[in-house]
């Protein structure tokens, strides 16, 4: 009897994905199972053919060929890949491939090494420190490895033995019916090894609990929601394992003048009356010091002057950013009958030409006065 196509076994397409077969036979291998068909013939038939046809489509390089030959290519002695003949291999296997994500490995072993913990430092800087960088010195409480037995957990002279219940694998296997499933191994914990004198110190983790102090070289131009990481400054691993990374985060305090917005500064300038009506020039503070800005005459609050390259310096492309000074007028207060008399006499001079020296004020009532038209129309 001719075989049936192996797409059609499966019940997949010819350009199905690695996901869409194993979808497909985990469904079907369920279906047909001897464990659940009870030694029906026909269907333990139909299991070895859902088996055969996966172990050739699930194989990229098997699969490619049976694209191009068929079932030829894998009759025994046929294009040098042998048949399958009566040798169907360990359904375990197989069976633990596709379901492995769910039983934890699927026949493959997990390192036995675990890597120590990664750490977070919380470090609070000035608008001051970010831009120009620091090298600040932190202390931070984690695991080291233990000096005495070098992080290996026996006591010096001795070591550590391999497990006589896995073998040093670190994972035993239990079969349930026909699932073969993956665990650690409960006389080792996973670690492969066993420790029969373990050392005084770390009582046989390899590590010990201990303040570091480490310096941390914070670059010029950092801003909130940075992480500097320190490779290997983490917690150590137990029994020797690599240790993680500490991660340092970075806050900038807010500060009394600037505001940053990425590599630009703002900052509000206030400027006098007279100042802003007949210009003049001011002084306005940068991180760099003290910096002379020109203001035109007849200035009106709100107006942004940009000071270039005074800003922050990137970080991560070197461009420097600006200082963006917004003027605000300021109303003079506390006057004296003189100077209240100054003002109105100003306040007179313009009689009739208050368009003329307001055209803000002007163009807001010429506004006003539209809407109310409208609304009475």
């Amino acid at each position: 009897m001719s075989k049936r196509d192996y797409y059609e076994v499966l019940g997949v397409a010819k350009d199905a994905s690695e996901r869409d077969i194993k979808k497909a036979y985990k469904r079907l291998a369920m279906k047909y199972h001897p464990d659940r068909t009870a030694g029906d013939k026909d269907l333990e038939a139909k299991f070895k053919e859902v088996k055969e046809a996966y172990e050739i489509l699930n194989d990229s390089q098997k699969r490619q060929t049976y694209d191009q030959f068929g079932h030829a290519a894998f009759e025994q002695g046929g294009g040098g890949h042998g048949g399958f003949g009566g040798g169907q291999g360990d359904f375990g296997d197989i069976f633990g491939d596709v379901f492995g994500d769910i039983f934890g490995g699927g026949g493959r072993r997990q390192s036995r090494q675990q890597r120590g913990a990664d750490l977070r430092y919380n470090m609070d800087l000035s608008l001051e420190e970010a831009v120009r960088g620091k090298e600040v010195e932190i202390k931070v409480p984690t695991w080291v490895a233990c000096d005495p037995c070098d992080g290996s957990g026996a006591k010096k002279g001795s070591k550590p033995t391999t497990c006589g219940t896995c073998h040093g694998q670190g994972q035993v296997q239990m079969r349930q019916g026909f699932f073969a499933v993956q665990q650690t191994c409960p006389t080792c914990n996973g670690r492969g090894q066993i420790i029969s004198d373990p050392c005084n110190k770390c009582h046989g983790q390899g590590r010990v609990e201990k303040t570091k102090t480490l310096s941390v070289k914070i670059p010029a131009g950092v801003d909130t929601g940075d992480r500097i990481r320190l490779s290997g400054e983490g917690e150590a691993g137990q029994h020797g394992a690599p240790a993680g990374d500490l991660y340092v985060q970075v806050s900038v305090r807010e500060h009394p003048i600037f505001v940053r917005d990425g590599n630009n500064l703002y900052c509000e300038v206030p400027v006098s009356f007279s100042t802003a009506a007949l210009g003049g020039e001011i002084e306005v503070p940068t991180l760099d010091g003290r910096a002379k800005l020109k203001i035109p005459s007849e200035c009106q609050t709100d107006k942004m002057f940009r000071m270039r390259g005074k800003g922050v310096k990137s970080v991560r492309s070197g461009g420097v950013g600006d200082l963006i000074c917004k003027v605000i007028i300021e109303t003079p207060v506390n006057l004296n009958e003189r100077q209240k008399e100054l003002l109105k006499e100003l306040e007179e001079s313009m009689g009739g030409e208050s368009s003329r020296h307001r055209p803000k004020q002007q163009g807001f009532f010429d506004g006003v006065k539209k809407f109310f038209d409208d609304l009475t129309k």
